[in-house]
């Protein structure tokens, strides 16, 4: 592929906002709330800020600087770069290959509950068995997830800045009204304040390795680093943007939404379930069966519940948008095929494979791997062994085989000032390393320790 004709983000904004949309997605409204409130409210809070302004400042700084210095996708960047063996590259587009699928299945999950709370079916959807039933079944979910797979295909065939870039630029301020509307909504119920009490106000005495951990896992998954996205994102960003605000900006958007996401379900969930923590399990469970239940006991319950998985698929989509997008971009320049082309054939992938995810739980239910459905295990693999390796790799890349200064030099285009080069500096070669290598360690450990065979 001719790298001087390649597609470009129109504006600072335009990159800005998609990259921050790819970095918003379900992690946050789920998975954050949860860390949260499993390891101390306000403490966890002060340690993801803190983690985001040094860890993902330096791992989101340098993926998008080695996509913009490259004009390249991962498999090209890493091998323009001079990594001969291109493990990174590869890495990069293996793992969103796996993750978009599965993703896809569960983002035809939230839009079915959308559908549900639009037709006035949000107390069925309050029912106990009503998710179990629902993804146990084989249409229903197949044909939600296509919908859901074909929005997000439609945007990726349209291209960088007619497709990807204008979604980006309504969908994620849409993303943000919606987020507040509910937040202020949920903080200003009478019971509200005991449950926003727990979420934010800082226990010390929770401080501890496992939580820090928790809160750099979070970072990691939040930000979409280590699995190709923001190296193709940077390949499209102008030389003449500030690198460095950029990033802080993409911080900024995706710490906020995870933040308030935290103070709607938290309080929430605390005021429904009478002060029970138990009620704010991880996974699905938090999201397709206790917020059902939430929503329909509060007044005008409908609406804010619509409001919510609205703000859900949004958050969804944004991000399998830019997962589909990194696929498509490295096989276009692998092959030199067309957008048109490459979108067709990897979205004909994305079905077989998300179709086989969601029968998981339905006709290949009895089918298991160290006692994980199908969708359970390709996220183990990707998020758990996949994205921390090629985070690692990456840091060893880039502090000790090309240098910083390579990095340093991009962010340096056009005589802008790098405020925070020593910093980044003592981050890629040596902080970063030693935290990622941690949650590889931490992870498999956990997540051997849980499974069966």
């Amino acid at each position: 592929m001719d790298t001087k004709q390649r597609s470009a983000f129109s504006s600072k904004i335009g990159f800005v906002l998609a990259a921050a949309s790819s970095a918003v997605g379900l992690g946050n409204l789920w998975r954050f709330p949860y860390l949260a409130a499993k390891y101390g409210g306000g403490i966890f809070l002060l340690t993801y800020v803190i983690l985001a302004v040094t860890f993902g400042f330096a791992l989101l700084l340098a993926e998008i600087a080695i996509g913009r210095k490259t004009r390249q996708s991962s498999i090209g960047a890493f091998r323009k770069l001079g990594q001969k063996s291109n493990i990174c590259g590869i890495l990069g587009m293996i793992i969103p290959m796996i993750i978009t699928p599965y993703y896809c299945t569960i983002g035809g999950w939230v839009t079915k509950y959308f559908a549900v709370f639009l037709t006035g079916q949000n107390m069925e959807a309050a029912n106990d068995g009503f998710f179990s039933s629902y993804i146990s079944t084989t249409a229903q979910p197949i044909l939600w997830m296509a919908v859901f797979l074909g929005i997000t295909a439609v945007v990726v065939f349209l291209g960088v800045d007619k497709g990807i870039e204008k979604a980006s630029v309504i969908l994620m301020p849409v993303l943000l009204a919606l987020i507040v509307i509910i937040a202020v909504y949920v903080v200003t119920r009478p019971d509200a304040a005991a449950g926003l009490l727990y979420y934010l106000k800082p226990d010390v005495s929770r401080l501890s390795g496992k939580m820090i951990l928790g809160a750099l896992g979070q970072l990691f998954y939040s930000l979409s680093i280590a699995m190709g996205i923001m190296v193709t994102y940077g390949s499209y960003m102008k030389k003449e943007d500030n690198l460095e605000t950029s990033v802080f900006q993409i911080e900024f958007f995706d710490s906020f939404v995870a933040i308030l996401a935290g103070m709607i379900i938290v309080p929430s969930v605390y005021i429904f379930s009478g002060g029970d923590e138990s009620m704010l399990n991880a996974g699905p469970g938090l999201m397709f069966i206790t917020l059902p239940k939430v929503f329909d006991a509060f007044p005008g319950g409908r609406i804010i519940g619509l409001m919510f998985f609205a703000l859900t698929l949004f958050a969804a989509l944004t991000s399998s948008i830019s997962l589909l997008e990194a696929v498509v971009s490295n096989v276009m320049d692998r092959t030199g095929w067309r957008r048109t082309k490459t979108t067709v054939v990897m979205t004909v992938y994305c079905m077989i494979i998300g179709t086989v995810c969601s029968l998981g739980y339905g006709a290949f239910s009895s089918f298991k791997i160290f006692g994980m459905s199908i969708l359970d295990l390709l996220d183990f693999v990707s998020n758990s062994i996949l994205m921390p390796v090629l985070a690692l790799l990456t840091c060893i890349f880039v502090g000790y085989i090309i240098k910083p200064q390579a990095v340093i030099e991009e962010v340096e285009q056009n005589n802008v000032t790098f405020h925070l080069k020593k910093f980044f500096y003592v981050l890629i070669r040596y902080l970063c390393p030693i935290g990622i290598l941690a949650i590889l360690v931490s992870s498999i450990l956990s997540s051997m320790g849980a499974m069966t065979i």
